[in-house]
């Protein structure tokens, strides 16, 4: 059996000091194996999002052993790093500079890890997230947030990573786009093999997009399904079916029973 992509043992983040201290991930463990498509759902504020930026650097202040591909990582990470790991931020009106224009937008990656060969490299990128090459010199505002978040995919995959860190991929954007942008995710992660780790407070996306599903509350990693198991309602833990029905519909019966559980 080969090694896991992503392993993740006793991770902790917190924020504060003494008496304010705030732990927003509480000893998670779990790993993500080559070609996966893991998932971690819970409600807003669970330490989803904050695990991702441990994960891929952007948050040097955690505790635990994170290991890509069996190596062991620190809180600073090597360019070749970013080589492999990428990630796709839930806002794309946020993560794209708004003076740029894509052309630029894509070129800054290319440049950092001097691959060269610029021009070929954007255009195969604007031409597999469904965009194609007359998008190269707009910019952002000329675009809608389903496109923008098809050039957030394009830059993260420019670089031709093997893991691909989802942080909410849809979550900004209108209905009626979210499945385009889920379809286009499941066509890149077949055709180029990559490993996908995404968070969603929405199980329905996450249902779509995922084999595995690791189910989070206040910091804690309760348990891990597949998404099968889910569908036919094999759960241990009482939050993870409460989880299950409120994602399944509004129901005021429901709903008293989940603000029993709501609060840790």
């Amino acid at each position: 059996m080969s090694a896991p992509a992503l392993s993740l043992r006793n991770v902790r983040v917190a924020f504060g000091e003494d008496e304010a201290r705030v732990s927003a991930v509480d000893d998670v463990s779990f790993d993500v194996m080559p070609g996966e498509s893991h998932g971690l759902v819970g409600e807003s504020g669970c330490g989803k999002s904050t695990l991702l930026r441990a994960i891929c650097g952007l948050n040097r202040e955690w505790q635990g052993e994170i290991r890509l591909e069996g190596e062991l990582l620190g809180p600073r990470r090597p360019l070749a790093f970013h080589r492999h790991v990428q990630m796709v931020f839930q806002d794309p009106y946020g993560s794209l500079h708004p003076r740029h224009t894509i052309d630029a937008i894509l070129a800054e990656p290319i440049a950092i890890h001097r691959l060269g060969d610029t021009n070929r490299r954007i255009n195969e990128a604007l031409d597999q997230v469904g965009l194609g090459r007359a998008f190269r010199f707009r910019f952002p505002h000329q675009l809608s947030g389903g496109q923008r978040q098809r050039v957030a995919i394009a830059r993260a995959m420019i670089l031709e990573p093997r893991l691909l860190l989802l942080d909410e991929p849809t979550s900004a954007l209108d209905v009626s786009i979210q499945a385009e942008v889920l379809n286009l995710l499941s066509d890149l992660k077949r055709s180029r093999g990559l490993t996908y780790l995404l968070v969603s407070h929405d199980l329905g996306v996450v249902a779509h997009m995922c084999e595995r599903v690791g189910v989070m509350r206040a910091g804690r990693l309760l348990e891990e399904t597949t998404v099968q198991a889910m569908r036919e309602g094999r759960v241990e833990h009482d939050y993870t079916r409460r989880f299950i029905e409120a994602s399944q519909g509004y129901d005021r019966t429901m709903a008293h029973r989940w603000e029993s559980i709501a609060t840790p």
